[in-house]
């Protein structure tokens, strides 16, 4: 049985790829900050009989990330890893499209990076020795167009007008963490790719709950969670290093 972890898993697009993982057989780790939030989630996914088993696991906590390592190699060994955890946290009030970055709060910079892009390299170093024992081993890195500069240089492309700073640089930084990653791993047979999951209505972006009823432009969870799960399952000879999105592959 192929196992997976998934970081910030207890809700939103994490917890609707375990769900999907779950359904296809795998032995799920679901990392969630909070044991409470963990057990609720991991109840919900044992009753439609996944085999899902939640890990405390905070990637800006070293302690917590070894301790979720050293218990998962122990355990099960790991074959996938799902880097999804994210915050979206600008540090200001909006004050139109012209200048947010102008106003973007430096600790707010710092705690976006801590988690998006610190606590992902955190993570994937502690857990790739592990990874290095599977025979299908794969790292996904969840991102967004937000961090493209293919996209954010277009200026024919809406998300432009987003204009969130610390979340779109942390992504663009997430970005190269897996081009760096995969070309360290070119060799190894594991797969190292980017996922942009597309409009998606969570509680990060604090549309969870207006999606509900029926605002139109989010996708619920299931959509983008599709997305990374097909990432998830590239086979050992198929892309790596690439960046994928709604439509097939994306510009960096």
């Amino acid at each position: 049985m192929r196992t997976v972890l998934i970081s910030g898993a207890n809700r939103g697009l994490g917890l609707a790829t375990a769900k999907l993982l779950g359904r296809q057989g795998f032995r799920v780790w679901l990392g969630s900050r909070s044991d409470v939030a963990g057990a609720t989630a991991t109840s919900e996914l044992r009753r439609e009989g996944s085999n899902v088993t939640a890990v405390q696991l905070d990637v800006t906590d070293e302690n917590s990330v070894v301790a979720a390592a050293r218990h998962i190699t122990a355990e099960t060994g790991l074959d996938i890893l799902i880097n999804n955890a994210a915050i979206m946290d600008e540090g200001y009030a909006p004050v139109g499209p012209a200048s947010p970055a102008g106003h973007a709060s430096i600790e707010a910079m710092r705690r976006t990076y801590e988690v998006n892009v610190l606590g992902a390299v955190r993570l994937t170093q502690a857990m790739l020795p592990c990874l290095l024992r599977s025979e299908h081993a794969a790292i996904v890195y969840v991102s967004s167009r937000l961090g493209s500069f293919a996209h954010q240089t277009d200026p024919n492309w809406p998300g432009r007008a987003v204009n969130k700073l610390a979340y779109a640089s942390s992504k663009a930084a997430l970005n190269m963490i897996a081009v760096m990653f995969s070309y360290q791993l070119r060799h190894t047979g594991i797969r190292v790719n980017a996922v942009s999951p597309g409009i998606i209505a969570t509680d990060l972006n604090g549309e969870g709950a207006a999606n509900l009823h029926g605002r139109s432009g989010f996708a619920p969870p299931e959509e983008g969670a599709k997305l990374v799960v097909e990432c998830a399952l590239i086979p050992k000879d198929g892309p790596n290093g690439q960046f994928f999105g709604p439509g097939g592959t994306l510009g960096w």
